[in-house]
């Protein structure tokens, strides 16, 4: 995880200490300025860095003196299908450098989140965008008074911000005049191969997906059953296998930390399927002396605590051990721990009273823009808090002694987003096969995935980051998504059939075959549940307030 900050200006741009400090704690291994001059503009790119690739820590902004300049934020796991070792950063920019390849060439073969602006000496042109996905945040501002174009991973205070879309490769050309050049760019070059885009199979592909994969139509010729048999639980599997390996091997110690901890990897953790799934391969994966941290996050919530006296006579125990998360958490610890004998999971508890929450308020909120609805403050505050993984610990090997305060020193977070969309896990799928059958189905979890690229993953990712933590989503693994979205829904999920059949319900129904096979039967039979209601974070005052509502 790095912060970016690049600005296009007449004069100077100062970066405001808030801005300064926001940046750091993206990045708080290396803090650099690289400035560069086009005519009469200023071309001037700042970069912070989390350090968690390689074995050092590598400056950015990457450059060679008075020529091209990186900005990278991101994780390339693999370029051109090769694997990436070392650090992903240096070894892309010598790639943008080098003959016979353009930045374009470059980007376009990256599998792996990321955001970065890229200064081409060469071309005279600054490129910049999101993954395929938009796993990471960069947002832009153009102040036309004055024509500075500003690009940042968090807000500035003034103008007016958008998310850089994930749509393609964008471009700012500098002319001879005085106007920028704006330029998008496929991700999918239209005179190459699309070999990176799609394996062909029979099925009846009609539409591409994010430039990931084509989402497969085809409907079921008679009854179909999804049982523990079917292929697709042993390959989904194997899937989630080989993305957590990327994700969760070989992270480094962070830099000048004189205690060695044996902690890596934190899960955001509501006792779900997703998430638990994803603690449950861990184990598997992980080295035997590492430990995982769960972060469960509970919030002292006025109105429900309110209710709660009213109900018990002005008695009220324990309200987060209340929160709905708090309850399944504690129950698929529970089982992980008769799973995974020997492993050092740690249930970490992070209660937030609702002081605390109004206290750290607007920066939240700084955080959410250009989001700003009362949905984006409670599902954020959820995730800012859970990241920061400041609570009480419970340890595997001693449940029965009091929780202590801990603190998480993992720098990477793992969270179980994507997997509703690409499984059918949502209320509205089984609705939509109740009225049309599969034809139905189809057409609601093609509209789901068609927006993964659009989803709200930059917020996400900048109130996650503002701890120094990054944030991985194994189940938007491009080579994952390209395999879900190619195969038939009724591999997928299983409305067709009742929960008798596989013992499971059908929304994720190959999902939570899964985890009945690694052994997490009560987990396999979680319902689903939206971290806003889980946490206790949604309606905090009034129980009127709409989702849509704009924050006052």
């Amino acid at each position: 995880m790095c912060g970016i900050h690049a600005s296009i200006s007449t004069t100077p741009h100062v970066i405001s200490d808030d801005l300064h400090r926001c940046l750091s704690n993206r990045g708080p291994d290396h803090f650099g300025q690289v400035e560069r001059r086009v005519g009469k503009r200023i071309v001037k790119l700042t970069s912070t860095v989390l350090a968690l690739r390689g074995g050092h820590v590598t400056p950015q902004p990457l450059q060679i003196e008075d020529v091209s300049v990186l900005c990278w934020n991101g994780e390339a796991w693999r370029v051109d299908g090769e694997f990436v070792e070392g650090n992903d950063g240096e070894f892309l920019f010598k790639k943008m450098i080098g003959e016979g390849r353009t930045p374009l060439d470059v980007l376009r073969g990256v599998e792996g989140p990321f955001a970065f602006v890229y200064f081409d000496a060469e071309e005279n042109r600054i490129y910049y965008g999101r993954d395929r996905l938009g796993r990471r945040s960069l947002m832009m501002r153009r102040d036309e008074g004055t024509g500075e174009m500003v690009f940042c991973s968090v807000a500035e205070d003034g103008g007016e911000w958008k998310e850089v879309e994930a749509d393609g490769i964008y471009a700012v050309g500098f002319g001879e005049g005085e106007e920028l050049e704006r330029m998008k760019y496929e991700w999918v070059d239209e005179e190459g191969s699309e070999d990176f885009v799609s394996i062909m199979s029979p099925f009846s592909f009609t539409v591409v997906v994010s430039s990931i994969g084509r989402f497969n139509k085809a409907l079921p010729e008679g009854k179909t059953e999804l049982t523990a048999a079917s292929p697709s639980v042993f390959m989904l599997k194997q899937q989630l296998v080989e993305s957590l390996k990327l994700r969760v091997l070989n992270i480094p110690q962070p830099p000048n930390v004189e205690a060695q901890s044996k902690t890596r990897v934190a899960v955001l953790f509501s006792g779900g399927l997703d998430c638990t799934v994803l603690a449950r391969l861990c184990h598997d994966i992980l080295p035997p002396d590492q430990g995982i941290d769960l972060l469960n996050v509970g919030f002292e919530n006025p109105r429900v605590v309110a209710q709660l006296k009213k109900d018990s006579n002005g008695e009220v125990g324990d309200f987060y051990e209340a929160c709905p998360d708090r309850m399944t958490g504690r129950k698929s610890f529970a089982e992980l721990q008769k799973v995974c004998p020997g492993r050092a999971f740690r249930f970490v508890a992070v209660n937030v009273p609702y002081a605390e929450m109004q206290a750290h308020r607007r920066q939240v909120i700084s955080l959410l823009i250009p989001h700003n609805t009362e949905m984006d403050l409670s599902i954020g505050c959820a995730l800012y808090f859970a990241a920061r993984g400041q609570g009480l610990c419970t340890e595997a090997s001693c449940v029965d002694s009091a929780p202590v305060p801990y603190t998480s020193p993992a720098r990477v977070l793992l969270s179980g987003l994507g997997a509703d969309e690409l499984f059918g896990g949502y209320s509205r799928h089984p609705s939509a096969f109740h009225r049309q059958g599969y034809a139905g189905l189809v057409d609601e979890l093609l509209v789901d995935v068609s927006r993964l690229g659009k989803r709200n993953l930059g917020r996400d990712d900048r109130v996650m980051a503002h701890w120094s933590k990054e944030v991985r989503f194994p189940y938007l693994d491009e080579r994952l998504v390209r395999w879900a979205i190619e195969t038939p829904a009724w591999e997928k999920c299983d409305f067709e059939n009742s929960d008798e059949v596989s013992g499971v319900e059908a929304g994720k129904r190959v999902l939570r075959l899964v985890a009945l096979e690694l052994g997490m039967d009560g987990v396999a039979k979680e319902k689903k549940r939206a971290i806003q209601f889980g946490a206790r974070t949604a309606k905090m005052e009034s129980g009127k307030v709409k989702g849509t509502t704009l924050i006052s």
